[in-house]
C-alpha cells in the first residue's frame, strides 16, 4: 500500500510540474501579445512608486489586463528597481513587455501639458496652457489667460497634478521694463529684482524653466544669451561701419528692432542708418523718441505730439547727433546681425508703405513722394473705417 501511495504522490508531483510549466508557459506568452488599449494615453509613475502600486494603476488604467501578470513578469525580469518617475506615453495595442520597457529604462518620460508664458509690451504676461495628445503628435488648447486676470480652473487642476513643462517667450523689441514687469506677473516664478539691468541686455527667446524658478536667475540667463549672441555677431561684423563697440551696436540693433516687423527688411533698414551715420545726417527715427517719452516704462497708446518730436531728450533721434546714449529696447540676433552686417545700399529715406513694410529712397524727392502715398493710404483707411 505505501507503495501505490508514493506512486499517486510522485505522479500528483508530476502532474503539478506539467501545470506549472504550463502556467509559465501562458504567462510567458501573455506578456508579448497585444495588450488591451485601444487607444493612446498617458500614464503617470508616481516618485516613489512601488512595484504593486504602478501594477493596479495600469490595470485601472486598461494598459494590462493583469496587475499580478504584470508584477510578476517585472519581478521575473528583475527589473523591479528600474521604474522611473515620470510622464509616460503608451500607445494602443502595447503588450505588457512594451510597458514595461516603456515604463523603466527603455521609456522616454514626457510631458503631457506645456504651460508657455508670452509676454507682452504692456508689462503683464499670456498664459497658454496646451495638452499633447496621446499618440498623435498635436496640441489643444486648455485654457488662456493674461497675469492680470483670474487664474481659470482649468489651469489649477493641471499644474496640482505636476507633470507640466513651463517656457517664457520673450519677443522681440520690448524694453527690460516691460519683461521684467512681466515676469513679476509669472505665477510659477519666485523671487524678485532689486534693480532693472541695463535696456536692450535681455535677449528675446524662449526660456525651458521649472515652476519655483528664481526671477533673478531667468534674467541672469537672458543677460548671458543676449551677450552670446552679440558677441558672436561683433566677432563677424563687416568692416568699415560706423560703429565702434558692441555697445554701439546693440543701441542700433534696438532702433532696427523697433523700425521693421519684417525678416528680409532688417539689413535695408539697417543700411539707411549706416548711411546716415556715415553722412554725418541724424537718424530721425520715431521710436527713439516715444523712448525718451515713457522710458520703456509702458508703452504710448498715441502718435506723438510736435512738441514730443522737438523736445530735447538723450534719445530724441530728431535733435540728437548720432545714436543715442541706450538702447531703447531688447533686440534679437537677427537685428542685431543686420546692424553689423547691413546691406550696400544708396537709400537714406524709408517710410510705410501700406503692406507691413516700407518703401525705401535715396533722394528726398522719392521719399516726399512715398509719404504722400502713405499720407493717402492712411486717409483712405480712415475713410473706411467711419463708413463703417
Amino acid at each position: 500500500m505505501g507503495k501505490h501511495i508514493a506512486a499517486n504522490g510522485l505522479t500528483l508531483l508530476i502532474a503539478a510540474f506539467i501545470a506549472v510549466i504550463g502556467l509559465f508557459g501562458w504567462a510567458s506568452n501573455q506578456v508579448d501579445v497585444d495588450g488591451p488599449l485601444t487607444e493612446p494615453i498617458y500614464f503617470d509613475v508616481a516618485r516613489g512608486a512601488t512595484l504593486n502600486r504602478v501594477s493596479d494603476d495600469l490595470q485601472e488604467a486598461g494598459a494590462v489586463s493583469s496587475a499580478m501578470l504584470f508584477r510578476l513578469h517585472t519581478e521575473y525580469a528583475g527589473r523591479a528597481g528600474d521604474l522611473r518617475f515620470g510622464t509616460y506615453e503608451i500607445p494602443e495595442g502595447a503588450s505588457m513587455a512594451e510597458v514595461l520597457d516603456i515604463v523603466t529604462s527603455g521609456g522616454a518620460s514626457v510631458f503631457r501639458y506645456t504651460a508657455t508664458y508670452v509676454l507682452r509690451n504692456d508689462g503683464t504676461g499670456e498664459m497658454r496652457l496646451r495638452e499633447r495628445v496621446p499618440g498623435s503628435g498635436e496640441t489643444r488648447d486648455l485654457a488662456t489667460f493674461r497675469s492680470d486676470e483670474a487664474v481659470p480652473e482649468a489651469y489649477r487642476e493641471v499644474i496640482d497634478q505636476g507633470g507640466v513643462a513651463y517656457r517664457v517667450a520673450v519677443p522681440e523689441g520690448l524694453t527690460v521694463w516691460q519683461v521684467v514687469e512681466g515676469l513679476r506677473g509669472a505665477e510659477f516664478l519666485e523671487g524678485d529684482l532689486a534693480d532693472l539691468p541695463p535696456e536692450g541686455t535681455l535677449a528675446p527667446e524662449t526660456y525651458d524653466v521649472v515652476r519655483g524658478t528664481e526671477l533673478p536667475d531667468l534674467v541672469a540667463r537672458m543677460a548671458e544669451a543676449q551677450e552670446v549672441a552679440l558677441a558672436a555677431a561683433w566677432e563677424a561684423r563687416a568692416e568699415d561701419l560706423p560703429i565702434e563697440s558692441p555697445e554701439e551696436a546693440l543701441i542700433l540693433a534696438s532702433i532696427i528692432e523697433k523700425e521693421t516687423s519684417v525678416p528680409d527688411e532688417r539689413r535695408q533698414v539697417a543700411s539707411v542708418f549706416v548711411n546716415r551715420l556715415n553722412q554725418g545726417m541724424r537718424l530721425q527715427t520715431d521710436p527713439t523718441v516715444i523712448y525718451g517719452v515713457t522710458e520703456g516704462r509702458g508703452i504710448l497708446g498715441r502718435g506723438l505730439r510736435r512738441s514730443e518730436l522737438d523736445a530735447e531728450t538723450p534719445w530724441n533721434t530728431y535733435v540728437i547727433e548720432g545714436l543715442p546714449p541706450t538702447p531703447i529696447a531688447n533686440p534679437g540676433r537677427a537685428s542685431i546681425e543686420a546692424a553689423l552686417n547691413p546691406d550696400e545700399t544708396p537709400f537714406i529715406f524709408f517710410v510705410a508703405d501700406g503692406t507691413g513694410g516700407h518703401a525705401f529712397a535715396v533722394t528726398l524727392d522719392e521719399h516726399n513722394a512715398n509719404v504722400a502715398r502713405w499720407r493717402q493710404i492712411e486717409a483712405e483707411r480712415e475713410a473706411a473705417g467711419s463708413d463703417g
